[in-house]
């Protein structure tokens, strides 16, 4: 898998950590059971820390720590399961999560656009997928419908001249 930030290939610096390995030195993502049970420790580590969410983990569970994480990770287990694309605009919105927010799993290209408009800004992609492919994905929509994360005005509105 390749990581996309921003729009450019990017090294990933996150090491992903299972819930029974040990910590190595520096950035970690692990599971929400892994941080629930030893947040103190990973807290303490005062290293950049990441937490995995499954789809069925809600990022309210983060609490008040959400802040203090750089990076949430929300699992697609399948294309057609899209509770991240609501915990992505959750993060954004109402947690007012500042850091970065990575798209994993099982997704498809279509999805890219919806998924940067709620507040996705880093994707982990296939191997074959090409930046050309990513600018493709976010131009090819030019209007929208649903009002999101990014303040593009919605189809009613512009009809309205709002």
């Amino acid at each position: 898998m390749k990581l996309l930030k921003h729009g450019a290939w990017a090294q990933d610096t996150f090491t992903p950590v299972a819930d029974d390995a040990a910590l190595p030195h520096g950035a970690v993502i692990v599971s929400l059971t892994r941080f629930q049970k030893d947040r103190e420790a990973l807290l303490e580590r005062n290293t950049p820390l990441g937490v995995r969410l499954q789809s069925h983990e809600n990022p309210e569970l983060l609490g008040d720590d959400v802040n203090r994480l750089s990076l949430v990770a929300l699992e697609f287990p399948k294309f057609r399961d899209g509770r991240a694309f609501s915990w992505a605009r959750l993060l954004r919105t109402r947690l007012g999560f500042t850091g970065e927010i990575r798209a994993v799993g099982d997704f498809l290209y279509d999805q890219i656009n919806y998924q940067r408009r709620v507040g996705f800004d880093a994707w982990e992609v296939p191997d074959r997928f090409t930046l050309e492919d990513f600018q493709r994905a976010l131009t090819e929509m030019t209007n929208v419908y649903q009002p999101s994360t990014d303040g593009r005005k919605t189809i009613r509105e512009l009809r309205a001249g709002i």
